[in-house]
């Protein structure tokens, strides 16, 4: 099953091509073949078995569950999964079970999916790269592909795993399922490319992706203008006083009392809270929850939280502006460039690589809006570069079913790792050298 795509994936388990459970067994023993790449915390393989083994009961009786129904999921470990260790890459929630799950993983499960387990990533989402979690960076399985290897003649050298997508991919709930079946009439649609995005830091490979993207909609009919949001240059700014805020607001429940990491300092309830807090939180969290509070501090509350609130109120409006004069969909760059190796990533505190990497993205979240990145090629080094598209609110229906006329037109190409899987012995010999190149 190697390649195929979800739905063709879906349509081998109602033909009875594949089951439940030999697809799940296939996918765990990816998973322990690709073990170097550190992308999974906890491989939930007797809960996968067993929801496999479900779902095989069901096809069996003809009462599949939809088309998820025995399709394998990995879910990010910042969403809480029952009976499932979730700990955010911190080590403030080591050993945390929780006693529920998230909506969405929730939603996963009723359709029949199977959970393989908790993916890898910054510690509580905070960061760009997936290299500041207590449990190590994630590899780039692109950097130890046969495309990658075929550009750069050379072995892979711990690339990243790429741009956090944390900001990148936000889907409101309509309240109804999404029909992407249909595909869009492309013809009547106005794609607006903002031009403030056009900024000096963007690459000359990603601005002609997102340029060849515009002309290819513009040849199928689609009207394509150059757009404004005045108050982009200032929503990064904006973004990071109200993130911080809502983190230290948000983090003040781990103290060491209720669940999570508990130091065994007993001076005084004072010092047990700090040593906790301490031990539990890096660097970055910590940094997170001090400018956080000083945003929030009384003397500061009415220059910084509510000038940001009203800014982004202003970032909000811009996009409404937009989408009023006939836009249907934004077209922007995902991101600066395409991933980067890890010593030249971990040179910029993480602060600036956020600042850098979600200069695209965060302004989606500050005005509410659905948006999706999409794979659009690979770049001359053989790394994917995406392009995301944004929607109106509400309106997640029309952008996902754009998105997919946009990924069926680009035919991005399947990840070759083949090579890579039939050999074990290579996997751990590729593994010594990509810790060895991490150490330079």
């Amino acid at each position: 099953m190697l390649g195929r795509t979800l739905r063709e994936v879906s349509a081998a388990l109602k033909q009875g091509q594949i089951t439940p459970i030999e697809l799940c067994q296939k996918c765990l023993s990816l998973i322990k073949k690709t073990k170097f790449l550190n992308a999974y915390i906890t491989v939930s393989e007797e809960v996968a078995l067993k929801q496999a083994e479900e779902s095989e009961k069901r096809y069996k009786k003809g009462h599949s569950l939809g088309d998820l129904d025995g399709i394998p999921i990995a879910v990010k470990d910042n969403f809480s999964t029952s009976g499932i260790e979730t700990t955010c890459a911190s080590n403030m929630l080591k050993g945390y079970v929780p006693p529920y799950n998230a909506t969405v993983v929730q939603r996963l499960l009723d359709q029949g999916a199977v959970l393989m387990g908790k993916t890898n990533l910054d510690e509580f989402a905070m960061g760009s790269g997936s290299t500041d979690g207590a449990f190590g960076p994630v590899k780039n399985p692109w950097s130890y592909s046969k495309q990658y290897r075929e550009k750069r003649k050379q072995k892979p050298h711990g690339m990243l795993a790429g741009h956090d997508p944390k900001d990148s991919t936000t889907i409101q709930d309509p309240g109804k399922p999404f029909m992407l079946s249909s595909l869009t009439d492309v013809s009547k649609l106005c794609i607006g490319i903002p031009k403030e995005y056009l900024v000096p830091e963007l690459s000359s490979e990603v601005r002609s992706f997102w340029s060849k993207a515009a002309n290819l909609f513009e040849s199928e009919g689609a009207k394509v203008i150059e757009v404004s949001l005045p108050h982009t240059s200032h929503s990064i700014v904006c973004y990071h006083v109200l993130c911080t805020s809502e983190v230290a607001s948000n983090m003040a429940r781990f103290d060491g009392l209720e669940y999570g990491h508990r130091c065994d300092i007993d001076v005084s309830t004072e010092a047990m809270y700090a040593a906790t807090r301490r031990e539990g939180f890096n660097d970055v969290v910590r940094g997170r929850i001090l400018a956080g509070n000083f945003f929030l501090l009384k003397e500061n509350y009415a220059n910084y939280f509510a000038k940001a609130q009203k800014v982004r109120r202003l970032i909000a409006n811009d996009f409404v502006n937009v989408f009023n004069s006939g836009v249907d969909v934004l077209l922007t760059p995902t991101t600066l460039s395409e991933a980067v190796p890890y010593p030249e990533f971990i040179k910029e505190d993480n602060r600036t690589r956020s600042a850098q990497d979600d200069i695209f993205t965060q302004a989606v979240n500050m005005a509410g809006l659905p948006a999706v990145s999409v794979p659009v090629a690979l770049s001359n080094q053989g790394l994917p570069v995406g392009l995301q598209f944004i929607g109106r609110a509400f309106c997640d229906q029309q952008l996902l079913t754009v998105a997919k006329w946009f990924e069926k037109q680009v035919q991005f190409p399947v990840i070759q790792l083949q090579e890579l899987m039939d050999d074990c012995s290579s996997v751990f010999e590729i593994e010594k050298l990509a810790s060895v190149s991490l150490q330079q």
